[in-house]
């Protein structure tokens, strides 16, 4: 199953299994320093970061590559939200004659690609990047049960991509979310968003689940804030 597919089949319910995203998007939203009035968003899902937006913009395009979700998203003759995958060069294409106060990125871009190149892009188009990606340290513990290689970037990688194009600041943040059973552990990760496998080999889910021993899950986020450009 594809990232994409993972957001779009739960994206009714995705705000029940969404916790820390939606801690992190708050916290991106609170540390902005000024109230920018145009803003382009890549990954807004169904809103989650617009709805901390509590000042008056002028324009605010909503990017995300789950149709699903873009369908929930708040809609305004000043907001515009379109479906596109930000690593496409139709993404591109899309945003290259803009110009935004701030470009917000949360949860979202850790997905990339080709990262580097995402913000190499942006990089023409803004002056100003405030952005949160969980970090490859995520479920850590179940991809070192099962061997697994984490589908997202690590922290390394994601600072040498901003730093390449911007001075910026750089925080890595570890969150631990308890669960009352290991059930409900399971549903979480199946449902979160960031799920490191939607579909573990059987032999890989039944060790995964007898050896976590855990009542908690892991997740790594950094949050990147853009000083000026190079």
């Amino acid at each position: 199953m594809t990232n994409k597919n993972q957001f779009s089949k739960y994206a009714k319910e995705y705000k029940n299994h969404n916790i820390i995203q939606q801690i992190v998007a708050k916290s991106l939203i609170r540390e902005l320093e000024t109230k920018s009035k145009r803003i382009l968003e890549l990954g807004c899902g169904s809103g989650q970061v617009f709805k901390y937006i509590n000042w008056n913009i002028d324009f605010y395009k909503a990017i995300d590559s789950s149709y699903e979700m873009c369908k929930l998203h708040p809609k305004a003759d000043n907001i515009q939200v379109k479906c596109f995958d930000f690593d496409t060069e139709e993404f591109i294409n899309e945003i290259k004659n803009d110009k935004y106060d701030i470009v917000l990125s949360s949860s979202a871009l850790q997905w990339s690609k080709d990262l580097k190149k995402i913000i190499k892009v942006l990089s023409t188009i803004t002056n100003e990047i405030n952005a949160v990606l969980f970090t490859s340290n995520t479920f850590k513990t179940i991809h070192e049960i099962t061997n697994t290689k984490s589908p997202i970037l690590d922290e390394n990688t994601i600072k040498e991509a901003f730093s390449s194009y911007f001075e910026c600041e750089f925080e890595t943040i570890l969150y631990k979310l308890e669960f009352d059973s290991k059930k409900e552990l399971f549903t979480y990760i199946k449902k979160s968003g960031v799920s490191p496998n939607a579909s573990l080999p059987y032999q890989n889910a039944k060790k995964l689940y007898k050896e976590y021993t855990l009542n908690y899950l892991e997740f790594e986020v950094i949050f990147v804030k853009t000083i000026s450009k190079l």
